[in-house]
């Protein structure tokens, strides 16, 4: 049975439940200063047949810039750790200390090389959604992006009826 029949049949038996879920094309917005993850991120997200559009930054000013003035719904962040100039861990906070990106509540998880314990402390007491580290092999790669988007696809989320 494929994640879509569960959906189906889960509607099906509470009949009186609505569920509302995120948008699944809704724009994924990707923070990442290596040109050669960017290419492949984007690869691997098309491969495994995503539709959403892919919006990429280069470091978290810019990102934080588009997040402030966009009127877009958007489905995801994913953000690397180690950037130039303001770090993701220090986007988080900016996200986390503006009320109108706040409300917005975009999920918001790191993807990076660091794991050490201490950072991932430090990003889950910014309330990040998520902390996954770059794998070495392609189908680690594909796993982890695919069960990041897809439970993304079937979470609740407060800005979507």
């Amino acid at each position: 049975m494929k994640c879509k029949d569960v959906a189906y049949s889960l509607t099906a038996l509470t009949n009186s439940t609505t569920f509302y879920f995120m948008q699944p094309n809704e724009p994924i917005i990707i923070v990442e200063d290596d040109l050669d993850d960017e290419i492949f991120l984007r690869d691997v997200l098309i491969e495994l047949g995503y539709q959403n559009q892919l919006k990429f930054f280069n470091n978290c000013k810019a990102a934080l810039s588009f997040l402030k003035t966009t009127t877009d719904k958007l489905f995801l962040i994913i953000c690397d750790v180690n950037l130039p100039g303001m770090s993701g861990t220090e986007l988080k906070k900016k996200i986390n200390a503006d009320p109108h990106l706040r409300k917005k509540s975009i999920p918001f998880i790191f993807y990076t090389t660091s794991a050490d314990k201490l950072a991932i402390e430090q990003a889950y007491e910014m309330t990040v959604q998520g902390y996954f580290v770059k794998e070495n092999s392609i189908p680690e790669i594909k796993l982890t992006l695919k069960v990041i988007i897809d439970y993304w696809k079937h979470c609740k989320h407060p800005n979507y009826k």
